[in-house]
C-alpha cells in the first residue's frame, strides 16, 4: 500500500514515523509552510517536514489546497499540489493535524483517512486535547475516521480510549495520544489491506466542538472555582501557558492544584516552600510551578526567592 501523508506538528510526525517504520511506502508528504519560531523568529520546518526530508521523502508545502482561492499564489500552489497528487500512484492519503482544509477536489482523488485525538463525535475541531482536559473529561482517545467535507464528521473505523489522569497536562496527554495514533493507523491500514476494516457512522448525539485555543483564554479569572482553574492550568500547558497578573506582573502558572481555602478571589493566602495558595471563587488554588517574564520555570519555593508574594493579590 502506497500512502500520501499530510500533517504538520509532532503529533503527526509520530504517526509518520510509525508508518515508515512499519514498511509502508510514502512517496509524498504534505505539510504546512515553514513558520517563524523561537526568540530569533527564524523560519523553522515542521516536525513532519524534518522527518520526511531525513528519510528521503518528497515534500510539498502549499499555502492552500483550494484551487478556487481568491489569492493567486494560493490558488496556483493548490493547482500544482493537485496535479502532483493526480499524477502519483498511491492508494490512501493519511491525514493527522495537517492544519489545512481538504476540499472536495482533494478528497475525491483517493480515500483520505484521519487520525483524530478524541472520542468522536465529542471534540470535533482544532483543539480536542486541550478541551477534553479543560472540560474535566474522565477519558479521551483516538479515532481513525474516513474523511468527508464536514468538520470531523466522517464515519469511524477504529476507536480506542485513554483515561485522563488528574496530573495530565495537554503536553503529557498529547504524547500518549500521539503514540496511540501511530499504532492505530498502522493497524487500520493493515486491516484495510486485508479487507477487514469497516466504517461506522458517528452517533448524532454527543457532538461537541473543540475551538482553537486563543491566548486570551490563558488569563485566569480567580473568581472561578479552584477545580475549574486547575483544569485550565493543565489544559494550557504547554500552550499558551496559564497566566495570572500580580503586582502588575504577568506570571505564567505551569502547575497548580485545588486545595481547601477561603478568601477574596485572587488573595494570596500562603506563600512558602509548600506552594503559593490563592483564594478562588470556591476553594483555593495552590501554585506549584511559575515563571516570570523572561525567566525560567521554577518550583514555588525557588520562585518566591526572587518574587515574594505574601500579602499580594492576583487581579
Amino acid at each position: 500500500m502506497k500512502l500520501v501523508f499530510a500533517g504538520t506538528p509532532e503529533f503527526a510526525a509520530v504517526a509518520l514515523r510509525a508508518l515508515h517504520e512499519a514498511g509502508f511506502a510514502i512517496p509524498l508528504v504534505l505539510t504546512q509552510p515553514d513558520r517563524p519560531a523561537g526568540r530569533g523568529m527564524q523560519l523553522q520546518a515542521s516536525s513532519v517536514k524534518q522527518y520526511a526530508l531525513a528519510h528521503g521523502m518528497e515534500v510539498l508545502q502549499p499555502l492552500s489546497l483550494r484551487m478556487d482561492s481568491k489569492d493567486p499564489q494560493r490558488a496556483e500552489e493548490a493547482r500544482a499540489a493537485h496535479a502532483r497528487l493526480q499524477a502519483l500512484d498511491y492508494d490512501v492519503m493519511v491525514v493527522a493535524a495537517y492544519g489545512l482544509i481538504l476540499p472536495r477536489s482533494t478528497l475525491d482523488i483517493k480515500p483520505c483517512i484521519n487520525i483524530h485525538g478524541s472520542l468522536l463525535p465529542r471534540w470535533r475541531g482544532a483543539a480536542p486535547i486541550h478541551r477534553a482536559i479543560e472540560a474535566g473529561d474522565a477519558e479521551t482517545g483516538v479515532t481513525i475516521m474516513h474523511m468527508e467535507e464536514g468538520l470531523d464528521t466522517g464515519p469511524m473505523m477504529l476507536i480506542e480510549r485513554v483515561a485522563i489522569e488528574d496530573t495530565d497536562s495537554t503536553g503529557s496527554l498529547h504524547d500518549k495520544l500521539a503514540a496511540l495514533g501511530g499504532r492505530m493507523i498502522v493497524d487500520a491500514l493493515r486491516q484495510m489491506e486485508a479487507g477487514r476494516l469497516e466504517a461506522v457512522a458517528q452517533p448524532e448525539e454527543g457532538v461537541t466542538y473543540a475551538a482553537k485555543i486563543s491566548k486570551d483564554e490563558a488569563k485566569l479569572d480567580f473568581a472561578l472555582p479552584a477545580e475549574v482553574l486547575a483544569r485550565k492550568v493543565r489544559a494550557f500547558n504547554p500552550f499558551p501557558g496559564a497566566q495570572g497578573l500580580v503586582d502588575g506582573v504577568t506570571v505564567k502558572i505551569w502547575q497548580a492544584e485545588p486545595v481547601a481555602g477561603q478568601g477574596e478571589p485572587g488573595q494570596v493566602l500562603a506563600a512558602d516552600a509548600q506552594g503559593i495558595v490563592v483564594a478562588c471563587g470556591a476553594g483555593a488554588l495552590r501554585l506549584n510551578e511559575l515563571q516570570k517574564p523572561g525567566g525560567k520555570r521554577l518550583a514555588a519555593a525557588e520562585f518566591l526567592k526572587g518574587f515574594p508574594l505574601a500579602g499580594l493579590r492576583f487581579s
